[in-house]
């Protein structure tokens, strides 16, 4: 029998990031990127899943109805004084759950890793900020840390729309409103979100997911009439951001959008997570501002993937952090192997990461 108490209490207290629970297997923590069983707990069978899904559901007909027609399911669970984000899929006709444990204390800005011009771009009367990176890279994370910054230093309305609610913020010297976005929620989609959050007064928007060219129209239409957007991509790097951007639009839209992109856009932060040489998870972050070289770079008929990336090498006294230098920062820092250092980048970049790395240790007079 599945003990989802013991389970979660087991998960929080070995520091886990995720559960999973999969009909044959023993419940699975994610603890520092690997998966490990737990062995004390029985197999999950068919009973089990149907009793997780009840445990979750709560007979809540919105939220059961979504799952028996699509198949799937995102929701918020909490646990004492611990969040969960919820998601509930199907497997040879069975369901099987992905927990995300969301902890109860933000870190604070400072200590995530996350360079400091970050912060001082959310300075910016109007705008539109990404944060990006692929799944499980700590982009809510990044997100809710900026939130809590701009909470305890400045006099704003605050508006969120979230997919679902993972951090409960709390009113400081700002106001904040958070908004679960979803059938049975505060509101159907991102788009209509964001469309109505004109009408709300809020100084900031934060769009939790920017999937699709509605959404994104939105937000540039929300940045173009003077509010400061910040929101995500699931993005690997920032000249891909750009180029996924423009790729919402048809040929013929696209010169349009890419004169309203240089203009609005202000900062992009791409960043992943990756299992330093002490078993912790260290952030490894690229941060391309939008200065006259990259505007222009996005401005051109023909975009270029690789001449904006030569752009955010080439201009790191404006704030630009390249991925390239952000890898040798993390090698030099003997924070991660340089196994790992040369895994995150292509072949072709080989030879640019080890003259990185050499002119690094010269400066700090390393070997």
């Amino acid at each position: 029998m599945l003990n989802l108490n013991k389970v979660l209490d087991i998960a929080i207290k070995k520091d886990a990031s995720d559960v999973h629970l999969i009909n044959g297997l023993k419940p699975i923590l994610r603890i520092s990127r690997e998966l490990k069983a737990i062995e004390e707990e029985d197999v999950i069978g068919d009973i089990e899943l149907y009793e997780a899904y009840d445990f979750f559901v709560r007979g809540n007909i919105d939220k059961d109805e979504i799952y028996k027609s699509t198949k799937r399911l995102d929701t918020s669970y909490e646990y004492g004084d611990v969040r969960l984000r919820v998601n509930i899929s199907s497997a040879d006709d069975m369901p099987i759950f992905t927990l995300r444990i969301i902890k109860n204390t933000l870190p604070r800005f400072e200590e995530l890793g996350v360079p400091d011009i970050v912060r001082r771009m959310t300075l910016q009367p109007q705008g539109l900020i990404l944060v990006t990176g692929k799944t499980n890279s700590g982009k809510t994370t990044t997100l809710n840390a900026l939130i809590n910054e701009l909470n305890e230093t400045q006099n704003k309305k605050i508006l969120t729309l979230e997919k679902p609610i993972e951090y409960k913020h709390t009113c400081k010297k700002s106001i904040i409103v958070q908004k679960e976005v979803g059938r049975g929620g505060d509101v159907e989609n991102f788009r209509d979100g964001v469309k109505n959050s004109l009408r709300e007064d809020c100084d900031i928007l934060v769009i939790g997911e920017i999937r699709d060219k509605e959404t994104m129209e939105a937000a540039i239409d929300m940045a173009e009439s003077g509010h400061l957007v910040i929101g995500t991509l699931h993005t690997k790097y920032c000249a891909e951001t750009i180029d996924t951007m423009i790729n919402f639009y048809e040929v013929r839209d696209q010169a349009s959008i890419k004169y309203l992109m240089s203009s609005l856009l202000k900062l992009v932060i791409s960043q992943r997570l990756l299992k330093g040489l002490d078993g912790k998870l260290v952030l490894l972050p690229e941060v391309m501002v939008v200065d006259n070289v990259v505007a222009g770079c996005i401005r051109k008929d023909k975009f270029s993937v690789s001449e904006l990336e030569d752009a955010i090498q080439s201009n790191s006294d404006k704030g630009n952090v390249s991925l390239i230098n952000s890898i040798a920062t993390l090698f030099v820092d003997e924070k991660i192997s340089l196994q790992q250092a040369k895994s995150q980048i292509e072949e072709k970049n080989i030879e640019t990461l080890n003259r990185t790395i050499m002119q690094m240790k010269i400066k700090r007079g390393k070997n």
